[in-house]
């Protein structure tokens, strides 16, 4: 019964995670911003060390952190200083100077493997409270904007003249981003929340006949995703998370395998 019982808290996990990152990877993709996910999502490191220094909850010190600079890379967009350099800069000092606080930490007590890769099959049940509801908490804000989004995507002239603020869409991308971090991190761990938003995403684009199609598949696929990795990771005995990106990868590359093999005959 235990044993069944984590089996169904990481099966529920990865599928909540999922149909979080999937349609804000949409949002990602569309708009092109796939560095401010791995930006946030590094920085997310440096929040768990300051949350366990203060001696508080966790989820309070990555949502901190990554909010703080997923604005921070948005708010440098918007003046035209988005470099890749910069971007690398921002990104991978924020791991680096998590990585340094988790040193001066007390021996033990922070996993870095289980943050940067993903523990899944710990998840307690107050990490699936969190993960479902952050889950929740993404879903209605996409649902909630989803005109204003979608419209300034197409034309920010266009969401001008209907009454949007390109500037409310882009904190509730933020806010969103922010929260995806926060509950992917214990599944995938911070380096590979990345993958969860756009592999997804990049595999169904061929097919997807409109945003709303496109959120649909790509939502069925990272799903599948996960729960093929959860699967896999328990036959072979591997890391989940590296596993669950590495089925959604395959799920990119499937089509492309299959058209070269086929495609010519």
């Amino acid at each position: 019964m235990i044993f069944d019982d984590f089996l169904i808290r990481a099966a529920i996990a990865a599928v909540g995670v999922a149909i979080a990152a999937a349609p804000l990877g949409c949002f990602v993709v569309w708009r092109r911003i796939a560095y401010v996910g791995d930006a946030t999502a590094y920085a997310a490191i440096l929040g768990v060390a300051l949350a366990l220094a203060l001696s508080v909850p966790v989820i309070w010190g990555i949502l901190l952190i990554a909010i703080g600079m997923a604005f921070t890379v948005s708010a440098l967009g918007e003046r035209g200083a988005t470099t890749d350099s910069l971007l690398g800069v921002l990104a991978n000092s924020a791991l680096a100077a998590g990585l340094v606080a988790a040193s001066l930490l007390s021996p033990g007590k922070l996993d870095l493997m289980a943050y940067l890769f993903g523990d899944i099959l710990v998840v307690s049940k107050a990490d699936l409270a969190l993960i479902l509801g952050g889950a929740c908490a993404v879903s209605f804000l996409l649902i909630w904007r989803w005109r204003a989004l979608v419209t300034t995507i197409v034309s920010l002239d266009l969401a001008y003249a209907a009454g949007y603020s390109p500037r409310k869409a882009q904190l509730v991308l933020t806010l969103a981003l922010a929260l995806v971090v926060a509950i992917a991190i214990k599944v995938v761990g911070a380096l590979l929340i990345g993958a969860m938003l756009i592999i997804p995403v990049a595999a169904v684009r061929p097919w997807a006949r409109g945003p709303e199609a496109m959120v649909l598949l790509a939502t069925s696929a990272a799903v599948v995703a996960a729960l093929g990795g959860l699967q896999a990771s328990l036959w072979f005995e591997t890391p989940t998370g590296p596993s669950i990106v590495c089925t959604a990868a395959l799920m990119f590359a499937l089509p492309f395998a299959l058209r070269s093999i086929f495609g010519r005959g």
